[in-house]
This record gives C-alpha cells, sequence and structure tokens, in this order.
C-alpha cells in the first residue's frame, strides 16, 4: 500500500474511532450458575459473574453514596445490597410494586403504581419501618403499564415516568387531560408550594421504563416500549431524547424507522400537531422491551464506553410473524444489553454489549432489566425473570 494511501487509511480510522463507533471485540465465557453452565459473548476484557439470586422479581436500581445498592420489585419488596453485593436484605416490604427508589439528602423516595412516597433515610440502615413512609404525591395508577420510576436529576429535582395504559389509550401528560390520564411520558414534581404537584416534563411514550441524563450535557434520554398491535417489526422501540415540552407522538403517531405514520387505531384528535412530534435519536427493533437506562461515566467499564447509555433489553412474549404470543418461542427477540454510542453528546449507533440469555428453544435463563454502575467501574443489572437476582459486568483482572 502506498504512503498517501496508508494516511488516508488512517485519517478515516481515527475519524471511525473518535465518533463512537469503533466497533467492539467480543468473547464468550462460560457462566456457572445454579442451574448449570450458560455461554454468554460479551466485550474483550469484560467478564461478567451472578452475584445473588436472592431477590424476588428485582427491577430497577439505585446505588447510594456509601455504595450500597438498592432494587425496586414486583414482589413488593425493596431491597438494600450491600458490599460485596453476594447478600440481599428486604429494607421494607411496602406490598404493591416498588419498581424503584431515588435518595436525596436524608431521605428515600419509592415510586409505586398509585403514589410516590417518601421516607427519612440514613446510609447504612438497614429497616425502614412502614410507618414512617408518607405520601408524598399521588400518581395515576389504574391498569396496564404499572411500573413508576423515580430519579432525582442533575438539577436535585424529582423526576416520575408512567406509561399509558395499552397499546392505544387516549392518556397524555398535559393539564388539558384529567389527572388520572396523564399517563404516557415523565412528570416533574413541583414542590415551590405548600402541596407537591406534578407538572408535565415530556409526553406522547407508550412506557418509558428507563431514563437518565447524558453525565456531559444534563439532558435526559429515555427507553420506551412501543405498541403491540402493528405486527413483530413495527414500530421500532425508541430510544428519545427529552427535554421539556418534548412529545414523541405516542399514541397518535408512529415512527416506522423512516417517516411518522398517524396510527389510527385511536380515532380522538391528537393533542399536539404531528409537526410537534420529535423523532427518536435510536431505535432497537420492535419487540425488544427496552428496560433500565445507565450513562456510562468517565471511571465506568472502560474508556471504550465513557458517556455511552447501557440499556436493558428484556426481550418481549412476542414471536414472528405476526407479534402475538402464538407463534414458535424461538423467534422471540433475544433478551441482551446494548450500548448506545454517542460522541460529541448526540447518540451514533447501538452495539450489543452482552448477549445469550435466550437459548435456541426461546426459552430465557434470564431477562435484563435494571443497569447502574457503581463507584468501582462494574455495571450491575438484575433479572427478573430465569434468575431473579443481581450480575456485575466488570473488567478481567489479571
Amino acid at each position: 500500500m502506498k504512503r498517501t494511501s496508508l494516511i488516508i487509511f488512517f485519517f478515516l480510522l481515527s475519524a471511525y474511532i473518535s465518533a463512537g463507533t469503533a466497533p467492539i471485540k467480543y468473547h464468550q465465557q462460560i457462566l456457572a450458575l445454579p442451574t448449570g453452565e450458560v455461554s454468554v459473548r460479551l466485550p474483550v476484557g469484560l467478564q461478567l459473574e451472578l452475584l445473588n439470586d436472592e431477590m424476588s422479581q428485582p427491577r430497577l436500581l439505585t446505588f447510594a453514596e456509601n455504595g450500597d445498592l438498592f432494587s425496586g420489585s414486583r414482589s413488593g419488596n425493596v431491597y438494600r445490597i450491600a458490599p460485596p453485593y453476594d447478600r440481599a436484605k428486604v429494607l421494607i416490604r411496602t406490598g404493591g410494586y416498588p419498581h424503584n427508589i431515588a435518595l436525596r439528602e436524608d431521605e428515600i423516595l419509592i415510586a409505586k403504581t398509585e403514589g410516590l412516597y417518601r421516607s427519612p433515610y440514613r446510609l447504612g440502615q438497614n429497616e425502614i419501618k412502614k410507618n414512617n413512609v408518607s405520601l408524598v404525591a399521588r400518581l395515576p395508577a389504574g391498569g396496564g403499564h404499572s411500573s413508576r420510576t423515580v430519579a432525582v436529576g442533575p438539577d436535585n429535582r424529582v423526576y416520575v415516568s408512567l406509561g399509558i395504559t395499552g397499546n392505544c389509550s387516549d392518556e397524555y401528560v398535559g393539564d388539558s387531560y384529567p389527572f388520572w390520564q396523564r399517563r404516557g411520558g415523565v412528570m416533574l414534581l413541583d414542590e415551590d408550594g405548600a402541596q407537591p404537584q406534578w407538572k408535565a416534563f415530556a409526553t406522547g411514550l407508550r412506557n418509558p421504563v428507563g431514563f437518565d441524563w447524558h453525565p456531559d450535557t444534563g439532558v435526559m434520554y429515555a427507553s420506551n416500549n412501543g405498541p403491540d398491535h402493528l405486527g413483530f417489526d413495527l414500530p421500532p422501540e425508541y430510544f428519545s431524547r427529552l427535554t421539556q415540552g418534548t412529545f414523541m407522538g405516542m399514541p397518535w403517531y408512529q415512527y416506522d424507522g423512516k417517516a411518522l405514520r398517524r396510527d389510527n387505531c385511536i380515532q380522538r384528535a391528537s393533542p399536539r400537531l404531528s409537526t410537534d412530534v420529535s423523532l427518536p435519536v435510536a431505535t432497537f427493533p420492535a419487540r425488544n422491551a427496552p428496560m433500565g437506562v445507565h450513562f456510562v461515566p468517565s471511571h465506568g467499564l472502560d474508556a471504550r464506553f465513557t458517556g455511552d447509555a447501557i440499556v436493558a433489553l428484556k426481550g418481549s412474549w412476542g414471536t414472528r410473524p405476526t407479534g402475538n404470543a402464538s407463534g414458535d418461542p424461538a423467534s422471540r427477540r433475544e433478551p441482551k444489553l446494548v450500548v448506545v454510542r454517542f460522541q460529541d453528546g448526540k447518540a451514533q449507533r447501538v452495539d450489543d454489549l452482552v448477549t445469550g440469555f435466550q437459548f435456541k428453544d426461546g426459552s430465557r435463563w434470564a431477562r435484563p432489566v435494571g443497569v447502574a454502575i457503581g463507584a468501582d467501574g462494574a455495571l450491575y443489572f438484575t433479572s427478573d425473570s430465569g434468575v431473579n437476582g443481581l450480575f456485575r459486568l466488570k473488567k478481567i483482572t489479571k
């Protein structure tokens, strides 16, 4: 190869790598489980381990400053998992669906289907008494998507996400709708008055389970579960950039990967114009059920992923060709961890991070849900199906 060609080649390679889209090299790892061994595919230089399988249906994760890890659950428990994370203790049995928690100053916030609750809390505390838990503000409840995700933003304000009831429910996070129909987006807690009140932040998402803020720009990004009525391949699942007033269109409008379409399954006119709809900055194939989202800080995993977003894809029950559950289970989307690659604060592409959670017959030994990076730089994630427990993805130490 001539010198000029070499210079051009390395220039293009450098530009490709600097764009945050350098290909990931993978290796296979055999992981020992209580039920036997499985093979997983993950980036070279990283290894996966099961830390504990003591939790019942764990969901999203939150780290405290002292290194303690907390998990909500579908089983009514909030868990506290102290280093080295091999044991999970019930912090409080709330009943219902405490999907996750957030920590702020000397309090713990617990997101349940019907409301946001709080209790005084000191780091390292082993138990919360039920009589110390009080309601902060009610949330629109009802049937359908019942998870509620709470997080404290870079502005120290409280945000909660929630989904609409079904595929085409007439629900919208905005003052034009009755309170109990304000679903399908993210709400912000206004605590300036005597009584905390929910205000609209972003809307038009069917079920935004996970969200987090980019560490450099401070902008929120959220995952979203798309509807089930349009088949196996449409619409793609969203990864969305959310700012004050963002409207992602659902259930009135669906993005098919190329253009925005009006969804005729809902007859009521949209509260916003089609020109108001923001398109996702990245997508995942339909029927993937995106869950937790966590941006990689400067100390997380390794330099390959700094500023990228880790997203847990749980994998839905939809099968080919129609998207319902009656087809061959082997055709279901595989649960996995993926990474949305960012460069200069903008999403570039989506790469696999960890795969291998589904067997060839379509059965799953784990389904990732919550993701969080600890002070040690490792990625921790939960599974609430198959193995109910906590996993850790960390650098291989020599």
